[in-house]
């Protein structure tokens, strides 16, 4: 991911960033930082790149040509921010008290972006005409004024950084941190496991992965209900909405899951008629009493979604109408809901890492595309079977997050090798505090008899997958 960061003090930004964790996935070539010195790109030969603003008032304003010149020189020559000509779009961020508060959910929206370019102002502000012509989003960190956008800027670049792939080490850190799911972090201890005569909690020395994630939950629970009330509120909504999904859980336990990830975003919950949108995957999912009901709810839906998931059937066709999609495939959905971990015969079951992008992309392609799967890859939500050092299957969690891309190689069939990438990634999942889930399509006999195998429970009614034209 490319950073442009427009400034007068190019120095300051690139000496708070190229440190720590940030520096090193510079260094690894995961990201790229380039600060721009807005006054190189100034027509005055003394330098200068402001002026007194018409109308008067105190102050300095940063002048507009300058500003668009040094804009051009990142993002290419003629047109706007949304069309430049023949040249690359870019996503620029004015850096701004008077934009919306950047958080989490703003931080995970910039990352999904190629590049980016901040624009940090200074003295009283910048020009408003080169504003309107280059800016696609006005951000701000807080309710108080700094002295120029350099900090906001490096503060926000640091948040987007953690998300792009491999910038962190652990596996899902980034999704299970503060704010994930709207609850904060729970409390963490390291050695020794005494100290000032406080003890480290029990549960963590216990081993027991399912006891440590529950404790975890609770504690995040409690920690946010006392110093953040306003999204413990938020939790709170969430779950009572699951709690009315867990009525019927085997059809909505793809609703219920997204809510309780922290992945989906409640567009509409009365009653019985509840529509849920998981902009990572860009998936809706619809549950409604009639279709009189769900065709309103319709008009509800983000014009960017790419896949739609209902458990009504006579909900197909208002979909299909109104955005053009077409039924893609009837599933049941499968569930792991007992305490107990699977047993994994098969031992040699590691993450996958780009080296495997070819052969997943060769054995799976008929569906999913490439640049699918290497988002699952990158994700690091892959996982790979090996026999004497050889690839031979995989498994891995679809961006909605249901279980799913299992394959094996003819020749290792009948092995148990299948059944032992299932049963890893499903007790990856419990260790995460998730309730594994995944589809079968309605005809796979030998899918529905392994679920039922493995102790997974079916649902009776089916959910239908649509997709666009």
């Amino acid at each position: 991911m490319k950073f442009h960061i427009l400034t007068l003090f190019p120095e300051m930004v690139m000496q708070g960033l190229n440190t720590s964790i940030i520096g090193r996935a510079v260094e690894k070539g995961l990201i790229s930082i380039n600060a721009v010195n807005i006054r190189d790109y100034t027509m005055d030969k003394h330098g200068k790149v402001d002026d007194y603003p018409y109308g008067g008032g105190a102050g300095m304003l940063m002048q507009a040509q300058p500003v668009y010149d040094a804009w051009k020189s990142v993002v290419g020559n003629g047109g706007d921010a949304n069309d430049v000509g023949t040249e690359k779009k870019v996503r620029t961020i004015y850096v701004t008290p008077q934009g919306q508060t950047f958080n989490q959910k703003l931080a995970m929206d910039f990352a999904k972006e190629e590049e980016l370019v901040f624009l940090c102002g200074h003295y009283e502000g910048i020009d408003e005409r080169v504003l309107e012509e280059v800016v696609t989003d006005y951000v701000s960190i807080g309710d108080y004024v700094l002295t120029g956008g350099e900090l906001p800027a490096m503060v926000m670049i640091d948040a987007i950084s953690r998300l792009v792939p491999d910038v962190l080490n652990n596996e899902f850190s980034a999704e299970t941190e503060s704010f994930h799911n709207d609850l904060l972090e729970y409390p963490q201890y390291s050695r020794p496991e005494e100290w000032h005569e406080k003890k480290v909690p029990e549960v963590l020395l216990s081993g027991n992965h399912s006891k440590i994630s529950q404790w975890r939950l609770e504690c995040s629970k409690e920690r946010t209900k006392e110093r953040r009330p306003d999204l413990y509120q938020k939790y709170l909504q969430k779950e009572q909405i699951v709690k009315r999904l867990s009525k019927n859980k085997r059809s909505n336990i793809h609703m219920m899951e997204s809510l309780s990830r922290g992945k989906g975003e409640i567009l509409y919950a009365e009653g019985k008629n509840i529509l849920i949108y998981d902009s990572d995957s860009k998936v809706c999912m619809i549950t409604v009493e009639n279709q009189e009901i769900g065709s309103k709810l319709l008009e509800l839906v983000p014009k960017e979604v790419a896949l739609f998931t209902t458990s009504q059937e006579f909900m197909n066709e208002a979909i299909c109408k109104r955005f053009g999609f077409r039924v893609q495939m009837e599933c049941y959905q499968a569930c792991y809901t007992k305490k107990e971990a699977l047993p994994v015969k098969h031992k040699d079951i590691r993450l996958l890492t780009m080296d495997s992008f070819s052969y997943v992309t060769e054995h799976y392609c008929e569906w999913a595309d490439e640049e699918y799967v290497r988002g699952r890859i990158l994700a690091k939500v892959m996982y790979g079977a090996y026999v004497e050092d050889r690839l031979v299957g995989f498994v891995g969690i679809h961006e909605e997050g249901s279980t799913g891309l299992l394959y094996v190689e003819d020749t290792y069939r009948g092995m148990g090798i299948g059944k032992s990438l299932e049963a890893f990634i499903i007790n990856r999942q419990k260790e995460w505090g998730y309730i594994p889930y995944g589809q079968v399509v309605v005809g796979n006999e030998a899918s529905v008899q392994l679920q039922e195998s493995m102790g997974l429970y079916l649902s009776k009614d089916t959910v239908w997958w649509l997709e666009r034209q």
